[in-house]
């Protein structure tokens, strides 16, 4: 095969693709059902694209239709699309005490936003570890909330389940009847495990390794800072916005701000959220997480480079955080990312349109902003859509996971050329 065919965007797309697929088999086998439960073969992809693309929208209830052997593959599935397609790759290679190559460290690069191999298998082995402990201790805490309610292994089972799901800022659960969280928008305890897990699986494994190693503001990277900044201010933002727009507790508003960052849990019926409530939401949900998280969305760095560059060029200063100037590259890029997914978004959303004219265009936009940003929260439509809006959703998903840059690579990508051309201004503004 031609060496042109296979660069790194192609090689992420098609894993994320292979794995939706045998997901996608793995669930239509009468073994994942319930009982006297059929599972059709669109809302079994709808179910593994939004599983491997750590999304949580559901078109068939987790608990009511999958077995204990579908839900493990469910889970299973989220956290292969967490962790990623390539870094489970290098995990798997280093078990088997074999040496990882140039090609699986750029994969691991390019999946992780990375600029540097340098360092790239102990990031790797950084990642599984830290996973494995978050998660550890996020079932823990959630098995002392869950086990007040279900026996001791159903409890367990729910609590691993819901660990996984969050550090992974996947919204699926599996309590049953389409509830989510709402039974528990009171437990103070499960609330804040939760966006516990969902901050920290949201930040980045290379800013958590960092954080770790350097544990001291002055010699963090720009980019961490601008991530915590990012991540901080985004929280106090939309926990502020989220309560005066609507009837929430202060405990509810920042339960929803933090998952609209990608995580899609939700304890309270989104479909009864005001207007200005819910356009919150797909703010917070088109930004999303941090590069190099199991988050999606456009990115806390990339919605920051624009901030600032357009501040810059208002004032005709070098755009600059932090005492460090950010680099034309990442301008470019940052705006590139967000007009190609605000493309997307908005190409979907007018088809879905014109194929549920019954739904409102809040109800819909919302919908395609969720699935876009990997988020999963939903205004209660998703189980009701025809089957051409659910694969257009699970396209939609698709594209947000893997990156619309990446998606566009895909189809264009050509070895850089040292031809360069004059030159020429055009008329702007």
């Amino acid at each position: 095969m031609h060496i042109r065919w296979l660069n790194p965007g192609r090689v992420l797309a098609l894993g994320f693709a292979s794995v939706i697929l045998l997901g996608t088999i793995l669930l239509l086998l009468p073994i994942s059902a319930n009982p006297g439960v059929t599972i059709r073969p669109v809302d079994a992809l709808f179910t593994s694209t939004s599983a491997v693309c750590v999304t949580g929208l559901i078109a068939i209830d987790t608990a009511d239709h999958f077995s204990v052997f579908g839900r493990t593959v469910v889970a299973f599935l989220i956290q292969i699309g967490g962790l990623g397609i390539t870094s489970i790759g290098v995990a798997i290679i280093l078990l088997a005490r074999k040496k990882v190559g140039l090609k699986e460290r750029v994969l691991v690069r390019e999946a992780l936003n990375l600029h540097t191999l340098q360092g790239i298998v102990r990031l790797v082995k950084s990642i599984m570890l830290v996973t494995l402990c978050f998660e550890f201790v996020g079932m823990i805490l959630s098995y002392a909330v869950f086990s007040q309610d279900y026996s001791p292994l159903p409890a367990l089972g729910i609590s691993a389940f819901h660990s996984v799901a969050a550090f992974n800022n996947s919204g699926f659960d599996i309590l049953g009847g389409y509830r989510n969280l709402i039974p528990y928008r009171d437990n103070v305890l499960l609330n804040l495990t939760t966006c516990g897990l969902i901050i920290f699986g949201g930040l980045g494994f290379y800013v958590i390794r960092e954080i770790l190693h350097k544990r001291s503001w002055r010699n963090l990277s720009m980019n961490t800072k601008i991530v915590l900044t990012m991540t901080v201010s985004l929280l106090v933002i939309g926990t502020v916005l989220l309560k005066l727009t609507d009837d929430v507790t202060w405990l509810g508003a920042f339960f929803q701000s933090t998952s609209a960052r990608t995580a899609g849990f939700s304890t309270y019926s989104i479909g009864e959220f005001t207007a200005a409530g819910q356009f919150v939401l797909i703010i917070l949900m088109f930004i999303g997480a941090s590069p190099g998280s199991t988050g999606g969305g456009i990115k806390t760095t990339t919605a920051f480079t624009i901030i600032k560059s357009i501040f810059a060029f208002s004032t005709n200063r070098d755009c600059t955080a932090f005492r460090r100037k950010i680099h034309h590259e990442s301008i470019l890029k940052a705006f590139t990312v967000t007009i190609l997914a605000a493309v997307v978004v908005c190409f979907i959303t007018l088809v879905i349109c014109i194929i549920e004219p019954q739904l409102t265009f809040m109800q819909v936009l919302f919908e395609v902003v969720s699935g876009f940003g990997t988020v999963g929260l939903s205004t209660g439509i998703t189980p009701h859509l025809a089957d051409m809006s659910k694969i257009l959703l699970c396209l939609t998903m698709f594209i947000g996971r893997v990156g619309p840059l990446t998606m566009a690579s895909i189809w264009v990508y050509k070895a850089p050329s040292n031809l360069s051309y004059a030159e020429e201004r055009v008329t702007i503004g």
